[in-house]
C-alpha cells in the first residue's frame, strides 16, 4: 500500500495496521534526509500548513513547525491566547477565516476531546490532531512506535508498560491503540486512582507493582503526572507518588535485564524519573524527540498526497 486509507490524522483508532506501517517506513526515509548536510526537500512546496494551538505546547509545536519547514511548506502559526477566540469567536469561524486564506493542512491542539474530529466534518482541509484533551495524541504514539522499532527491530511480541497518570494522558490511549495494532503486548502501572475504569475493555492488564511491571517489560514508557488536568487530589503527595512509581537508577540497575526507558516529555525530573535514568544509556528520550520530526514529516507528506 502506498497511500493512507484516511484523509485526516484524527487518532490512532482510525488508522489500520498498514496505515501505521506506511507512516513508519516513510518516516525512516525522512530520517535519512534529516541526517544529510542539506536537510530540506521540496515535497510540500506550494502547500500551506496552519498550526492552531489552543493549548500550550513546546515540543510538539516546534517539531511540527520544523517538519513543515524541512518539507518546504509555507507555515502559518496561530496561538489562541492572542487571537479573536478570546473575543468569543467560535472554533469553526476561526478556522474558516484561516482557510479562506487558502490553507491546505491544519495541525490542531485543543483542550476538548474530539475537537479534531468535529472540525474535520466542518471544514475543507486535511486535519492533523496534535492532541485533543485527554483523548488522543496520534503523532506521539507513532514516534514512540518508530523509536521502539528502531531500537528492537520490531514491535511484534514485545512487552511495553506505560507507567503513571494513565487517566489524564492522551499519550497513553494513542500508544495502547498503536502498540496493539503492531502486535505488542501492553500493560499499565500506576496508582489505582489514575487508572481509567475502561482500561480492561482495551485488552490491557493493570500491574500495580512498579518492580513487577519493569521485570515483565522490554520497554517502560514513563508518563508525567498531569497536575494541570487534575481537579481533585488523586494521591497523597508527589513524594509518595515518587516513592511508589518513580524510576531511579538503583531500581533500573537492580532489574534482571536491560530495558528501554522512554518519556513523552516534558519530564518532571525527580518525580516520575530521576536525572540519572533520563540521561542513561537505556533512555531513548532524545531519540524520541529527533524521530518526532521525521514521523511528522511522513504524516504531512502522505496526507498532502491523498486525494479526497
Amino acid at each position: 500500500m502506498s497511500s493512507l486509507s484516511v484523509n485526516h490524522l484524527l487518532g490512532i483508532k482510525q488508522l489500520s495496521k498498514s496505515d501505521i506501517e506506511l507512516i513508519l517506513s516513510t518516516a525512516k526515509n525522512f530520517k535519512e534526509v534529516l541526517n544529510r548536510p542539506i536537510k530540506k526537500v521540496p515535497s510540500l512546496r506550494d502547500i500551506t500548513v496552519a498550526n492552531l494551538f489552543f493549548e500550550n505546547s513546546t515540543r510538539t509545536r516546534l517539531s511540527f513547525e520544523l517538519a513543515q519547514k524541512r518539507l518546504s511548506a509555507d507555515v502559518v502559526n496561530f496561538s489562541a491566547s492572542n487571537s479573536s477566540v478570546k473575543k468569543g469567536e467560535t472554533l469553526v469561524d476561526t478556522v474558516n477565516n484561516i482557510l479562506a486564506m487558502k490553507v491546505d493542512i491544519l495541525v490542531m491542539r485543543h483542550a476538548s476531546p474530539g475537537a479534531a474530529i468535529f472540525l474535520s466534518r466542518k471544514v475543507n482541509a486535511k486535519i492533523i490532531n496534535a492532541g485533543d484533551g485527554a483523548h488522543e495524541h496520534p503523532t506521539q504514539a507513532l514516534l514512540d512506535a518508530f523509536s521502539i522499532q528502531e531500537k528492537l527491530g520490531t514491535l511484534k511480541g514485545k512487552k511495553v508498560v506505560i507507567v503513571g497518570d494513565i487517566l489524564h494522558s492522551r499519550v497513553a490511549l494513542s500508544n495502547i491503540f498503536c502498540l496493539q495494532k503492531l502486535g505488542a503486548e501492553v500493560k499499565v502501572c500506576g496508582p489505582q486512582t489514575l487508572i481509567p475504569k475502561y482500561i480492561s475493555a482495551l485488552g490491557v492488564a493493570v500491574e500495580p507493582d512498579l518492580r513487577k511491571a519493569l521485570e515483565w517489560c522490554d520497554v517502560a514508557n514513563m508518563l508525567r503526572i498531569q497536575l494541570e488536568r487534575q481537579d481533585i487530589k488523586y494521591f497523597p503527595s508527589l513524594r509518595e507518588y515518587t516513592m511508589m512509581y518513580g524510576l531511579n537508577k538503583e531500581l533500573l540497575d537492580s532489574l534482571s535485564k536491560k530495558i528501554i526507558v522512554m518519556h513523552p516529555g516534558p519530564i518532571n525530573r525527580g518525580v516520575e524519573i530521576t536525572s540519572d535514568v533520563a540521561d542513561s544509556k537505556q533512555s531513548i528520550i532524545l531519540e524520541q524527540v529527533e524521530n518526532g520530526v521525521a514521523v511528522r514529516m511522513a504524516v504531512m507528506f502522505l496526507l498532502a498526497g491523498r486525494q479526497n
